[in-house]
């Protein structure tokens, strides 16, 4: 449906034309001014038939009002009580029954009564009209700054110029109140703002407000002109960087002073390679990738992946080699210094490391360390790399489960990598390193593959020759480089990987050697890690050696170092409270700092006594002694056995029970022997610690034959 209404003929005053009844057309987003056509799009159907009812009965005319803000927005429209008489020109009505309509606002109208509010809203408006011309000086000087403040805002925000030309014509300042509401039409104001200035009748009050609301307007507009400045200046140096960088990377082109990136990077690969004594089947590889590289788009992932494994295989020692260190004498003061004791252990080393010096080369060479720890295994490793002048190189083998870890991945993965060899002698930086296996016992298996297997060709040294890994897949001599590994056991080592190395055993410290590690090496070293001074504090030997059976009774001397810095934490907390601190920790102050002992001595009995046998017995802390009571108790024959006995802890009691009844002869006259007329007893104390284990069948057996014999062992 398209309608039009033609405007009367002949100079009609608004008084005699506007009705005095208007329907009430509500509007949401802002409210619209007198003289000034708008558009507006509706598609409620009670609105489109109250345009319909207005075009067709009341010449068009609708009185156009603003919705008050509602928080809940639930029930009828809250209206303005000031709105807008407008006239409707043109209605455009879509199949969807979305109606267009173009009015234009003819003057302001406020409500006097509600007519009707069904089945449309009604009202009965009083009209203010704006005086056609004014004589007023003060109103003509708030025109005439209006009209400034609009220029300015229009310097200041080119996006008011395209309006203006548009509603320039309508501009005078004969016409104050219609200049004013066609300014107030073009500033971007709030619902609430508008609808207060169309609200306002007198021309000087709304004047004044107009001038408060475009002084806003022109320090919002400063304030963006400022940022875009900023904006646009930064943009500006960062061009103009760019653009000089360019140029200047160009006249050095042009003069031979600089190559492109591309170049550039060719010509650094082949200075590395020029430099390296690559395998020969290695250079023809990386000559071919060389080659494929060049014609590579730079944007290309397989690129990336080439320059990658040009960057690796380029960094590699190919036939780098560190001097060794031949003096024999040397290495072993290095050992004497770096560790106390471990005389055995360090004659094996030196005697191998002589063997090696005098053959002069590496071949087959693999040391496995093993012991509980805390001895030092890890740390006789550094040692021998010191001892040789050689570069060292350590990483734990404990809980890995994938192949990959030893020979890489291969290069078609994403995010592939070189095994952990090859990037051990990538940082090394030497051919010949020393590499420290840390925890080769504990290696794992799963579905990923059994690095153990994998370890097999690494360390043969007829296959490490030209061992290859998967992401190199070129032949690389690891044969001169010193392999150490260290464990804690042999039991879950495969026979295959034992059978390559050199087993070296580590004993655990005996109680005068932890005494003198801990004066020597923990002491000073816990002292300047807590800030002392050396000297500051002192402890006794027998205070170390009360530390060390009281607290720390296993093998290596880990254990020992807690408590000695527990014991140096306390101190500093006592200085930092501004108390006294002992200069010499003695035997007195160790249960207060360290409190109760975890271990008490096994000496249960003052004086040895009939049935009474002590031996030794293996721990996890390395070693301890062991009591074994015997007793008879006339009456029935047999034997007794408690003290949580493992099952091979009762065979040997029970072959120990059969042995000394062998031993022991019938009196001449009796009748039984002492086993028939009495029942032993045989008691291992602790009852509360399970124990079992072999060797056990001596000690029983001494103790069996001394309650027979009546003698204390």
């Amino acid at each position: 449906m398209t309608e039009m209404i033609k405007p009367e003929a002949g100079l009609v005053l608004p008084s005699r034309t506007l009705p005095p009844q208007l329907l009430v057309l509500p509007v949401s987003e802002r409210p619209y001014f007198p003289g000034i056509p708008f558009p507006l799009l509706l598609s409620d159907p009670v609105q489109v038939e109250r345009v319909r009812q207005a075009v067709e009965q009341e010449n068009g005319y609708v009185a156009v009002v603003l919705e008050k803000e509602t928080e809940t927005g639930e029930g009828p429209p809250d209206l303005y009580p000031v709105g807008t008489a407008a006239r409707i020109f043109r209605v455009l009505e879509s199949e969807e029954g979305i109606v267009q309509i173009l009015a234009q606002g003819q003057s302001r109208c406020q409500l006097v009564r509600v007519m009707a509010e069904e089945p449309h809203l009604r009202w009965q408006v009083t009209y203010h009209h704006d005086p056609e011309t004014t004589d007023s000086p003060d109103l003509q000087a708030y025109t005439m700054a209006v009209a400034e403040k609009v220029r300015e805002l229009l310097s200041l925000n080119p996006v008011f110029q395209e309006q203006l030309k548009m509603i320039a014509p309508q501009l005078s300042y004969e016409r104050p109140g219609l200049m004013m509401d066609i300014v107030a039409a073009m500033l971007p104001l709030q619902a609430a703002q508008a609808q207060d200035l169309l609200a306002r009748f007198d021309l000087e009050a709304r004047a004044r407000r107009l001038l408060e609301l475009l002084q806003e307007q022109i320090q919002l507009a400063r304030l963006q002109q400022k940022i875009n400045e900023q904006i646009n200046t930064r943009m500006s140096e960062q061009q103009k960087e760019f653009f000089l960088r360019e140029q200047l990377k160009a006249i050095k082109q042009e003069l031979g002073m600089e190559k492109d990136d591309q170049t550039a990077t060719f010509e650094q690969y082949e200075k590395r390679l020029a430099e390296l004594d690559l395998h020969p089947e290695a250079r023809k590889v990386v000559e071919e990738e060389l080659a494929k590289l060049k014609v590579l788009d730079p944007r290309s992932p397989e690129f990336n992946v080439s320059r990658s494994w040009l960057d690796l295989i380029t960094d590699l020692p190919w036939g780098k080699f560190s001097e060794d260190q031949t003096d024999i004498n040397r290495a072993e003061a290095i050992l004497e210094k770096d560790h106390y004791g471990l005389r055995e252990v360090k004659d094996l080393i030196l005697e191998f490391l002589s063997t090696l010096i005098k053959r002069g080369q590496l071949t087959g060479s693999i040391i496995l360390l093993v012991g509980p720890p805390g001895v030092g295994k890890t740390s006789i490793g550094r040692s021998i790399a010191h001892a040789l002048g050689r570069e060292f190189f350590r990483f734990s083998l404990g809980g890995m489960r994938d192949e990959a870890e030893i020979k890489g991945h291969r290069r078609t993965y994403i995010g592939a990598m070189p095994g952990k060899f090859i990037t051990a002698l990538r940082r090394a930086g030497t051919a010949n390193p020393v590499i420290l296996l840390d925890e080769i016992d504990k290696l794992g298996a799963s579905f990923r593959g059994d690095p153990a297997s994998a370890l097999l060709e690494v360390l043969d040294p007829e296959q490490n020759l030209n061992f290859r890994d998967h992401y190199l897949d070129v032949p690389f001599d690891l044969s001169k480089v010193l392999f150490v590994a260290t464990a804690n056991q042999l039991d879950s080592i495969p026979g295959p990987l034992l059978d390559r190395m050199e087993v070296i055993r580590l004993p655990g410290y005996i109680l005068e050697e932890k005494v003198q590690i801990a004066r020597q090496y923990l002491v000073p070293k816990q002292l300047r890690e807590a800030g002392f001074a050396e000297g500051d504090i002192r402890f006794q030997e027998k205070a170390l050696a009360q530390i060390v059976d009281q607290y720390a009774r296993e093998a290596g001397v880990r254990n020992l170092e807690k408590q000695i810095r527990k014991i140096i934490r306390k101190l500093t907390l006592l200085e930092a409270k501004g108390r006294k601190l002992p200069k010499t920790v003695t035997t007195r102050q160790i249960g207060t700092y360290l409190g109760r002992p975890l271990f008490n001595t096994e000496r249960l009995y003052p004086e040895a006594i009939p049935g009474l046998a002590l031996g030794l017995a293996y721990t996890s802390m390395g070693g301890a002694t062991l009591y074994i009571e015997a007793t008879a108790i006339p009456g029935q024959s047999g034997m007794q056995l408690t003290g949580q006995l493992g099952d091979v802890m009762r065979e040997s009691a029970q072959i120990a029970y059969s042995y000394v009844q062998t031993l022991v002869q019938t009196p001449s006259g009796d009748e039984k022997s002492f086993f028939d007329r009495h029942r032993v007893h045989l008691h291992v104390p602790a009852g509360a610690t399970p124990k079992d284990g072999p060797s056990a069948g001596i000690t029983m057996t001494t103790a069996l034959l001394s309650m027979i014999l009546d003698k204390p062992t």
